[in-house]
């Protein structure tokens, strides 16, 4: 059935239509609408070149990179913000000579985005009034500053313009409308216009100005993975004010959410990672939910697409009725939403020197690593540990040295010690990392919507944030201390294997060495059985890591270099790389991911893993944890599983765990799909903190998620 036949669509009706638009789209390009005009670009610096102010260049770039985009629009849509692929209506020539050109121009290493914008001044005075307050910082400004403000009004002067260049798509496409139809375009072409420049007047302003200043900075910028965040505190006292008026309805509203949702899906591409964080408190601690809270979630419900994951900040005060909320929509099947613990993030963000009263404004800023909302450029997963290549590395440098450790201690003091040296060479990279972006990089629009870049003076690139810290992640933990204490009975204490024998073992593969390999794998106890050694052990390489990335101090002001254990894809890749490892597990076989045991050991069951998992404090770990669970679906088939889902997420809360997320699939499902993708293609899993198409793993990260340990009861 054609959805606008008679006109007239219903909500559910229009945004099934959108959805499968949006998987058709994707399936056609390959991913998401993320690219560069480097026509555009190369146009742009060749014009500035007798400007000698590499921030002002970077200023008329986003500019002009802005000013150049276009919008489609499809029939249903409610909000525009899909921007054209880029290049468009330039030639190969052309564009094969943009490339050549801006070959010269050397890119920035080091993270982009991960952040929430600053769009509180927006929402109150507008773009041009945030223009009016950098013109005023501009006065009698010189030298540096001077550039900086000018860089970031010609930003804005550019993003004024893509909205423009919105409106005209709307008032264009409405030229052929008519009816219903011709009143919603009329509606956006409007609502553009204003945002322009001047401040939202309504809820759907808001809405559309979030986007907007999202797409703005990833889009005229190159800056990845610019999230909408607490959409549910930015958009309250819109969506409370023109609901007191009667401009609004809560069906309405829930219907521009998920339109927004589905912007989001067709603008970034599959395997990344947008975030939505509810709940969670205020400065005097009260709770902040409200029916926007509610609303972010359920629209998880409609679009069921792999952006954005929702994450509930819960505390002790958190309404009941959200979590339930939650906890129906993951035993329905749905990959997220996932829940993060307030207590013991804000507790982590506090001993990072984060103010109290700033400290319960965060945000996951794609997956699981914690970055302070509004005022960040804290650059997360910068880089990722391998502990386990370290582990090996340690015992074959100790068997061609010929060194013979005294005992465990004295062995496992090396490895930590070679583990340190890898922490110094990464932060010292970082470093560099951050020297180059100076020099290198700049990025005006989105020093516009970052604290406190504009009463500063400075780009975000040039220390203008208040919060410039580096996350790293250490993966494999769970796989390092079952290793661990393998090493510490076999060569150390019942001394059935030297270290040089172990070596061979490990390098065959156990090729030869069946029982070896099982007594490894099922003869020791393993994290995340509720072993007081094991968890003991694990909580002591977490303080190690703490400990050491603490020494560090990172540019451009001294911020800490944060250790996290998130993993992204990254628990696949690096186990891929690795060759076998002392806890029976072979070469090639993914990781654990987060603070969750390793693959298939949680054989006493969820309780007792929940138990293992916060035997230790995660606060230090701001970088990110995650604790996965998977459940059959048979768990669901009556309301006492969803009640016992709840008590192990509310369990796992209350005893300081950080991040929780749950995959609620069949194997056998997840088998079908590998051999039958198309019939799969919005098959949605939860991987290590983000969400992405089952479909499109490699076949290796599918295996990693059919291996997970599947319960099927309490």
């Amino acid at each position: 059935m054609d959805p606008t036949a008679n006109g007239v669509i219903e909500d559910a009706e229009r945004i099934a239509a959108l959805r499968a638009r949006v998987l058709a789209r994707k399936r056609k390009s390959g991913g998401g609408l993320r690219g560069r005009n480097a026509v555009a670009m190369a146009r742009s610096l060749q014009a500035s070149e007798g400007c000698d102010s590499w921030q002002v260049r970077r200023g008329l770039l986003t500019r002009d990179r802005l000013a150049a985009a276009r919008f489609d629009l499809d029939e249903l849509d409610l909000l525009i913000g899909r921007p054209c692929p880029p290049g468009n209506g330039f030639s190969d020539e052309e564009w094969k000579a943009a490339e050549a050109y801006l070959a010269q121009y050397p890119g920035a290493p080091g993270q982009t985005g991960h952040c929430e914008l600053h769009t509180a001044p927006a929402m109150q005075a507008g773009i041009d009034g945030v223009a009016h307050g950098i013109r005023a910082r501009l006065n009698g400004a010189a030298g540096d500053t001077a550039d900086a403000c000018q860089s970031f009004l010609y930003a804005l002067e550019g993003l004024s313009t893509l909205i423009e260049n919105a409106a005209a798509a709307a008032e264009q496409a409405a030229t052929a409308a008519s009816g219903a139809r011709r009143a919603e375009l009329d509606e956006m072409a409007a609502s553009c216009r204003r945002i322009a420049h001047d401040a939202p007047e309504s809820f759907r302003d808001a809405l559309q100005l979030i986007w907007f200043a999202t797409l703005g900075v990833m889009f005229g910028e190159d800056v990845g993975l610019v999230v909408p965040g607490h959409l549910d505190r930015t958009l309250r006292p819109f969506y409370e004010a023109d609901m007191a008026a009667g401009r609004l309805t809560r069906d309405r509203a829930l219907l521009l959410i998920e339109n927004a949702y589905l912007l989001i899906n067709d603008f970034i591409p599959d395997g990344l990672a947008m975030s939505v964080m509810v709940g969670g408190r205020d400065a005097d601690g009260n709770d902040v939910t409200n029916d926007l809270s509610y609303l972010c979630i359920e629209a998880i419900r409609r679009t069921g697409l792999i952006y954005p994951t929702v994450g509930v900040c819960w505390h002790a005060g958190t309404p009941p009725d959200l979590v339930k909320l939650a906890v129906d929509l993951i035993g329905h099947g749905y990959a997220t939403p996932a829940f993060f613990g307030d207590d013991t993030i804000q507790r982590g963000l506090r001993t990072l020197g984060v103010p109290p009263d700033e400290a319960c404004y965060y945000i996951n800023s794609t997956c699981v690593e914690i970055t302070p909302a509004t005022g960040s450029n804290v650059w997360v997963a910068s880089p990722y540990f391998s502990m386990c290549r370290i582990l090996l590395d340690e015992i074959d440098d100790e068997v061609a040295s010929g060194y013979v450790p005294e005992g465990f201690e004295a062995f496992r003091e090396r490895y930590l010690a070679r583990l340190g040296k890898h922490i110094q060479r990464a932060a010292a990279a970082q470093n560099e990392a951050r020297r180059l972006r100076r020099e290198h990089g700049r990025k005006p629009l989105q020093s516009c919507f970052t604290r406190d870049c504009i009463a500063r003076g400075k780009d975000i690139d040039d220390g203008g944030a208040l919060y410039n810290w580096v996350e790293c992640s250490f993966v494999g933990l769970a796989n390092a201390t079952d290793s661990l204490h393998v090493i510490r009975r076999e060569v150390f204490e019942e001394k059935r294997l030297p270290l040089a024998r172990l070596k061979a073992v490990l390098d065959a593969d156990f090729e030869g060495h069946e029982p070896i390999r099982r007594r490894f794998s099922e003869h020791y106890a393993k994290y995340g059985q509720d072993d007081a050694e094991l968890d003991r052990h694990f909580g002591e390489l977490v303080e190690f890591v703490r400990r050491e990335c603490a020494k560090h101090e990172m540019a451009p002001d001294g911020s800490p270099f944060v250790p996290g254990a998130f993993c992204w894809v990254m628990h696949e890749r690096l186990g891929r790389e690795c060759p076998a490892t002392p806890d029976g597990r072979r070469a090639g076989t993914p990781f654990a991911d987060g603070c969750g045991p390793a693959q298939g050991r949680e054989k006493r069951g969820p309780t007792a893993a929940i138990l293992s998992t916060t035997s230790w404090d995660h606060s230090p770990m701001i970088g990110g944890l995650a604790y996965n669970m998977k459940f059959n679906r048979s768990f669901f088939d009556s309301p006492k599983g969803f009640a016992l889902l709840e008590d192990l997420v509310l369990t796992f809360l209350r005893r300081g765990g950080f991040e929780t997320q749950v995959n609620v699939v069949d194997a056998e499902v997840l088998k079908s799909a590998r051999e039958h993708p198309d019939d799969y293609r919005d098959l949605v899993v939860r991987i290590g903190g983000y969400c992405d198409y089952f479909t499109r793993l490699s076949p290796e990260m599918q295996d990693e998620i059919i291996m997970r340990t599947e319960f099927t009861a309490v």
